[in-house]
């Protein structure tokens, strides 16, 4: 039995530490299966992109609130002030006090614009807000968000829906050594193996949408991606060998007779 502390939200608490998207499936019941293979707790929501009044078929209509967080996001914001009314109408239907705070400063690249995350970061956080920012693997602006009160940051791995894997593992661990949050991986997650290495890191979660709704079998790629951040925190918390240049015999050889 792993003795494990529960990602630390806010004053929420999961036991799942993969946060799944809810987007480019092929259709909602494949969604829904691929959720409950994932194990996640936290279903994040482009508010932008939903039907929030409910007078026709809604994403939300989907998920199961008993089971399921909502995490809104401001995707497909481009500026502070877009962010901030996103962010705003999600907590007034009442879908949650958490936000996934995007603010795109690039169409093709889709990397964060981060003085515009930090402004309106800095004003959700005071109106009450539990921000989750997506940056860059910026140690500064990561350093800068935590010391405002975000409750958790975001780098990125690598390009929103690129697959690549975690490019920059430096600046990861950076912002590891500098957190007082917890620092959750959010986008460029290919495979399960990016997930693993994402938390064998020390990473506290790993947040991903293409990489399972994008799949052959999103069901099975789900399930994968749950025993792999699952394998990466044990391997975290039972702490690797040390790399060493050359061989270190597997049994001693002390004792052995001539």
């Amino acid at each position: 039995m792993v003795n494990d502390s529960p990602l630390r939200l806010g004053e929420r608490e999961f036991r799942s530490r993969l946060i799944v998207g809810s987007s480019k499936y092929p259709d909602f019941i494949t969604m829904q299966k691929a959720w409950e293979a994932s194990g996640a707790e936290i279903i994040t929501v482009a508010i932008r992109r939903v039907n929030l009044d409910r007078t026709q078929e809604s994403l939300l209509d989907y998920i199961d609130l008993n089971r399921y967080t909502i995490l809104p996001n401001t995707a497909g914001c481009y500026t502070a002030e877009e962010a901030i009314k996103t962010a705003m109408l999600a907590r007034e239907f009442g879908l949650s006090d958490l936000i996934k705070l995007e603010v795109i400063g690039d169409q093709r690249t889709l990397f964060p614009d981060i003085p515009a995350t930090l402004e309106a970061a800095r004003l959700l956080i005071k109106e009450g807000f539990i921000v989750l920012p997506y940056i860059n693997d910026d140690t500064i602006a990561a350093k800068r968000l935590q010391e405002m009160g975000c409750a958790a940051v975001m780098p990125l791995a690598a390009p929103i829906g690129s697959g690549l894997g975690i490019r920059n593992p430096y600046n990861i661990r950076i912002i590891l050594e500098q957190a007082t949050v917890p620092v959750i991986v959010d986008a460029g997650v290919g495979t399960a193996s990016d997930a693993s290495i994402a938390m064998e890191m020390g990473c506290d979660g790993v947040l991903m949408n293409t990489a399972i709704a994008g799949a052959k079998d999103p069901i099975l790629m789900a399930e994968a991606m749950r025993l792999a951040v699952e394998a990466g925190r044990k391997a975290f918390l039972a702490g690797r060998i040390p790399k060493k240049l050359y061989a270190t015999a597997s049994s001693p050889l002390d004792g052995i007779l001539g």
